[in-house]
């Protein structure tokens, strides 16, 4: 059986781009992959792991023959790679992000590539590993995890359905929802757990010394501080980009810190039992729903 995808160019060779070169991969869903990444060590590398077929030496290069196009950048440098490919995608190409901000980066194709957004349709698969880099790519990443489209209404209907097909065969669950709702989602759900999490290391290296840290590190502070290991630069973009919405989602949890900060000055133990019940529940149902949700797919 032929590929659907002769061509598939991936424009950042990273953890996630990576993983979606070898979904496509295992899948047979894909005939030849080419790759472009600014660190010319992991493009080498790329091409000795398996995750790409060819190197390229610039954007215009790589897309100019691809059927689909994956962008897979900081989301503060998809503009530039927008910029760079906006004269050399094939008329029938489809182009993808996979960005964890889908309004700045809707935003950012619109400048860049306006007489082309019947070809884009924005992704954001919802995986990941504290861990970056090509090395990481992983071709079971995406299967049974969410993969949330927000389309901008002005892609075509056969855009949108290629985009659907081409993550379902990573494995993926493939939702649709509205760019602004998304980030405002994802400004709980994802970007202020990593923002605590990194603040936590500043506050642990400033008020302790790391040879006790080290002699008192147990599961709690592994689990809560694993996502802390994650790239910095991703991270600042992300946050930066989506900085509105994470901006009323940090304010809410600082309320809560003030609230609970004042039930322990209170010695008020009901209180804080009863956040603590609530919070408990949440979790449980949180976790089976995401359960439920990896069965039925």
């Amino acid at each position: 059986m032929t590929p659907p995808i002769h061509r598939l160019a991936v424009i950042g060779l990273g953890l996630i781009g990576g993983s979606f070169a070898l979904a496509l991969r295992q899948a047979g869903y894909v005939r030849h992959i080419l790759g472009f990444d600014t660190d010319p060590d992991q493009a080498r590398q790329a091409i000795d792991l398996g995750v790409i077929d060819q190197a390229s030496s610039d954007i215009a290069t790589a897309v100019a023959a691809a059927d689909l196009i994956f962008v897979a950048v900081p989301v503060g440098a998809t503009r530039q790679v927008f910029s760079g490919m906006e004269e050399c995608l094939l008329p029938t190409a489809l182009v993808m992000d996979g960005g964890s901000t889908k309004g700045s980066v809707i935003a950012d194709f619109q400048v860049a590539c306006p007489d082309r957004l019947h070809q884009f349709v924005p992704a954001h698969p919802i995986a990941g590993k504290e861990t970056s880099g090509v090395a990481a790519a992983d071709a079971d990443l995406y299967a049974n995890r969410t993969v949330i489209l927000t389309p901008t209404g002005q892609q075509t209907a056969s855009a949108l359905q290629r985009a659907r097909a081409a993550w379902q065969a990573c494995g993926a669950r493939v939702e649709q929802m509205a760019a602004e709702q998304h980030d405002c989602i994802l400004a709980t759900t994802s970007h202020l757990p990593h923002l605590l999490a990194f603040n936590l290391m500043q506050v642990l290296n400033e008020q302790h010394d790391q040879t006790e840290l080290g002699m008192c590190i147990g599961g709690g502070l592994r689990d809560f501080s694993r996502i802390a290991g994650s790239d910095p630069v991703m991270w600042r973009d992300i946050m930066l980009a989506n900085q509105a919405a994470l901006r009323i989602s940090l304010r809410a949890y600082i309320d809560h810190l003030e609230q609970l900060a004042e039930e322990l000055d209170a010695g008020d133990g009901v209180a804080i039992h009863q956040r603590f019940m609530r919070a408990q529940g949440l979790h449980r149902q949180l976790i089976l729903s995401d359960s439920q949700a990896a069965a039925s797919g």
